[in-house]
């Protein structure tokens, strides 16, 4: 059935969307450099510095670095990550992670629910702009990072007065929702049967539908796949559904997946409430 088609590529695209990643191995220290950015000392003085603000506040920041997001953006990944590692205590969610990664030039302020209202995502991204990416154009990772974490750490005391950031980028989550709406339209649309008539709206179909998954994951093979499935969808689709001239739909729905909690060995862990906020920043 047509609607069945859409539903089960809408999954397969919820599925390419919010699938977890390959995460980097989490070990004692609030500092897990992947990416290998930092000296042992730099290493050493940032835990610290993050023991310290955990000792006296319960907050738990975590600086970490990673190689690659496996063509992720780095929304997704940052909130992802938060969940399976756990950040945060639990019945606080008051976990911070500071994602790099310096490959894909991003960096990522991602804060869990308990801390949303003190650190919220326009002061983020402030602190993104105007403290950390300056250091990072310079090629300075270190004092990028120590400058982000300090005001981390003093906006959560109410000590920090953000400026208005330097530049802001222009977000693109909202073009999911239109892919969405574009693989429904062209599978409940009556076609004709000339496979010939249809092959022009399906050649457009497969093309807006594989240019649009390409500005939201930035992955090439999985834009083309989609644009592929559209294409197919568009131009094989079924008209059982409007041959007595009007459309029955049939119910479906989605699934979804949580990430459980790990132990930081060092530190407690175990909150993980991670839904997004925060702000992302390049260079």
């Amino acid at each position: 059935m047509k609607l069945f088609k859409s539903i089960t590529l809408l999954m397969l695209l919820a599925c390419l969307a919010f699938s977890a990643p390959t995460f980097p191995k989490l070990n004692n220290s609030r500092v897990v450099d992947d990416a290998g950015l930092f000296d042992e000392n730099q290493k050493i003085n940032l835990d610290k510095k993050l023991a310290n603000h955990e000792t006296n506040t319960s907050n738990q920041i975590v600086v970490v670095t990673v190689k690659s997001l496996d063509g992720y953006d780095i929304s997704d990944y940052g909130y992802q990550l938060g969940r399976y590692w756990g950040i945060g205590q639990k019945d606080k969610n008051n976990g911070i992670l500071l994602i790099v990664a310096p490959n894909e030039r991003k960096v990522r302020i991602e804060v869990g629910y308990g801390l949303e209202g003190i650190l919220p995502d326009a002061t983020s991204k402030t602190i993104i702009q105007n403290d950390i990416l300056p250091s990072f154009k310079k090629g300075d990772y270190y004092n990028g990072v120590n400058n982000g974490v300090d005001k981390i750490m003093a906006t959560i005391k109410g000590e920090y007065k953000p400026a208005k950031p330097t530049n802001q980028n222009t977000p693109i989550g909202f073009l999911f929702p239109i892919l969405f709406i574009v693989i429904i339209f062209i599978n409940v649309i009556p076609k004709s049967e000339d496979k010939k008539k249809r092959l022009i709206p399906a050649i457009i179909s497969g093309s807006v539908a594989g240019i649009i998954s390409w500005v939201i994951f930035f992955v090439l093979g999985v834009s083309i796949f989609i644009a592929v499935i559209v294409f197919l969808l568009t131009l094989f689709g079924s008209n059982s559904n409007w041959s007595d001239g009007n459309y029955h739909p049939t119910s479906g729905g989605f699934g979804g997946s949580d990430f459980g909690s790990s132990d930081f060995g060092g530190f407690s862990s175990g909150g993980g409430s991670f839904g997004g906020g925060g702000a992302s920043g390049d260079w």
